[in-house]
């Protein structure tokens, strides 16, 4: 449903993809939603729904980490296979490989993750001239760092045993892996930042590819070294991708609701 106006701007498109065009019917109804209190103040109205979206999300994942915390509590479903998946990675390891993997999970700890995710927008920061990336990113980790702390107090789960663990240890709650959650966000909103500024067909798949391959192999070296269940990192995962695609779902509705005040604003220039 793209909205009547300018043509789209190279901000608004991932390929020939229109971001303001929205073909599902819940997407329509959240634009219609939003548009009909477009008269509001734009700052008023890009909070309200984006906490409207927020806190829906929210409640899903409050009721998602309350599902998942019984089947770890009663070792049932997928957390029955989180003691075998870890002795599985115990007989994979070798010196060489633990110190190969900490390296790499490293990269997705408190320091590393936010160096490189920074790096990463500052350079798409500059080649748009623009701050979205900037804030997008911002509002991605504060979120992402949020719900990190509120699921470690809400499950409050021991990590694996300390003799299956490689050193350094570590010592908050296992539940939800921070490392896989904020890899995740961060990851997901840095590709879709780079899909918006990419033309050519190859750099965006290999923007995905690349997205893709970094969380997953974040989330199973945290399994590998012993830091936390698999339990735990499923949950980073969706948890993650969760909170990104709302952040992305926000970046759109502002968009299209910029083209939308740009359409009125020339209809009714003389």
């Amino acid at each position: 449903m793209p909205l009547p106006g300018r043509p789209p701007t190279p901000d608004d498109t991932i390929g020939t993809r229109d971001l303001t065009s929205w073909h599902t019917r819940f997407g329509r109804w959240l634009v219609a939603m939003t548009t009909r209190t477009v008269q509001w103040s734009s700052a008023h109205l890009a909070f309200v729904v984006f906490a409207a979206i927020a806190i829906l999300v929210m409640v899903g994942l409050v009721e998602g980490i309350e599902s998942v915390y019984e089947s770890v509590a009663e070792n049932r479903s997928l957390a029955a296979i989180d003691q075998p998946v870890l002795d599985a990675a115990v007989h994979l390891r070798s010196p060489g490989l633990d110190s190969a993997v900490t390296a790499f999970t490293d990269v997705g700890g408190p320091v590393g993750m936010p160096i490189l995710a920074a790096a990463a927008v500052a350079l798409v920061t500059w080649r748009r001239r623009r701050w979205t990336p900037v804030v997008l990113a911002v509002v991605a980790a504060a979120g992402s760092i949020a719900m990190t702390i509120v699921g470690k107090d809400f499950v409050d789960r021991a990590r694996p045993p300390a003799a299956l663990a490689v050193p350094p240890l570590e010592i908050s709650p296992s539940f939800p892996s921070g490392h896989t959650l904020n890899a995740t966000v961060l990851t997901t909103v840095v590709a879709y930042l780079v899909l918006i500024q990419t033309t050519a067909t190859w750099q965006r798949v290999v923007s995905i590819t690349v997205a893709t391959v970094f969380v997953v192999a974040m989330g199973l070296s945290r399994v590998f070294l012993g830091h936390h269940w698999l339990t735990d990192v499923v949950a980073g995962w969706l948890i993650g991708l969760a909170w990104a695609l709302v952040v992305i779902t926000a970046h759109r509705l502002w968009l299209t609701l910029r083209q939308h005040r740009e359409a009125m604003a020339e209809a009714v220039t003389p």
